[in-house]
This record gives C-alpha cells, structure tokens and sequence, in this order.
C-alpha cells in the first residue's frame, strides 16, 4: 500500500486542512498500477461530501486512456493534490551553516475507483463543469449543446468515482527550523509577490505561533 513520508513537525495545518487544499486544487496526479508499474493520468477531480470519514472524488479520463479498465477490478489507486510551494534560500536564515530546501503542501487521497453507470455520468459531468465555470462571468452549461453532441461527448469518455479510503496531508513549511529563521524566511516569500511563496509564508507564521519554541527533530 502507497504511503507517503510524512515526520511528525510536518502534519496538516488544522482538521480541514487536506479537503481544503483538494478543494481548492483539483488538478490532480491520479495513479493505478498496471504490471508492477505506475500508470499516471493528470486531470482535476471533483470532491463531494456524501457523508463518509473522508467524502469521494469524481473525474473522467478519455475513452482511449486504458487506465480506465483498472477502475472496476478492485485496484487501488492514488490521487496527488499538489498546493502551494516555495522555494527557500539559506541566504534567508540567520542561522548559520544552513541548505536550501523547498516549503511545500500536498495532499495524497487512496481508493478504489469505480465507472460510473452510463444513467449517472450526464450529471457527473455537469457537476464538474458547474463547479470550474463557477468563477466565471458568463458560466457556460451544457444547455448549449445539442442531445447529439452530449450523447457523442459521452461515448468518448469514462466517467469515475473514488470513495476515499484514506487522507494524508503534508505541510511543510519551516517547522523544523529555528523562530528567527522561520520569520526571515516568511518576510523574504511574502516580498517576492509570489502568490504561493505568499500562501507558504502564512502558513509559516500560522505554525510559528502555534508552536514558538525550539523546532522538533
């Protein structure tokens, strides 16, 4: 069973924090293995709370992708949700004698995926386009296309769910670090405009106030 490194400095931000970052990023890295080796499709993945410990995942893959055959045999699989990164110089530290290294969350979400019957996969895929048109000023629907062109869209995909078995989220983001570096790292994320180098720096102050003290080994 696939298991990701995950030290104990290094655990998710909060009790929500992995079905945040699936949430808010969708595009995923989804994983079967076929004769001893990963066979990887990248696409985004619609998350639903049905109720369960952890919800389930929605998504489609291309008729001629043969990864969809791994779906009904009762293999697991692995989806990746990469978040936000960053890039962290030493020169940034006040500690001296220190490397470069990258701050980072990610979230791995395991199952066993299954087709979606042909009744329901109409109203999967408008799921999926509602949820990303959302933002948009003028939403596109599949209202306009016509019952040939869905019907023919439909024979050229799988549509798939994914009850998530298990979560494991990492956030690393300076935990093992000294205070005075932690802070120095942040401010010099937070200058660079950086959109994610500015997400990682939050974080980095979240965590430092949580735990302020010597970081643990």
């Amino acid at each position: 069973m696939a298991r990701m490194y995950v030290p104990k400095q290094f655990a998710p931000i909060g009790g929500d924090a992995s079905r945040t970052l699936i949430e808010q990023r969708p595009f995923a890295t989804f994983v079967t293995v076929e004769g001893g080796e990963p066979f990887a499709t990248h696409l985004p993945l619609l998350f639903h709370a049905d109720g369960s410990t952890h919800g389930v995942l929605f998504g489609h893959v291309a008729r001629a992708n043969p990864q969809w055959r791994h779906f009904d045999d009762g293999r697991h699989a692995m989806a990746v949700f990469n978040g936000p990164h960053a890039y962290v110089s030493p020169r940034w530290y006040t500690t001296e004698g220190q490397v470069p290294t990258w701050n980072y969350a990610v979230v791995h979400a395991y199952g066993t995926p299954r087709v979606v019957a042909d009744d329901r996969a109409r109203n999967v895929i408008e799921q999926i386009v509602a949820r990303f048109e959302n933002d948009q000023p003028q939403p596109w629907t599949m209202d306009g296309l016509g019952e040939e062109d869905i019907s023919s869209m439909l024979r050229a995909i799988v549509v798939f769910e994914m009850p998530i078995d298990r979560l494991e989220g990492k956030w690393k983001v300076g935990q093992n670090r000294e205070s005075v570096d932690r802070t120095s790292a942040a401010d010099h994320l937070d200058a660079s405009g950086d959109p994610d180098a500015m997400v990682i720096a939050g974080w980095m102050r979240d965590t430092l106030r949580a735990s302020p003290g010597s970081p643990r080994r």
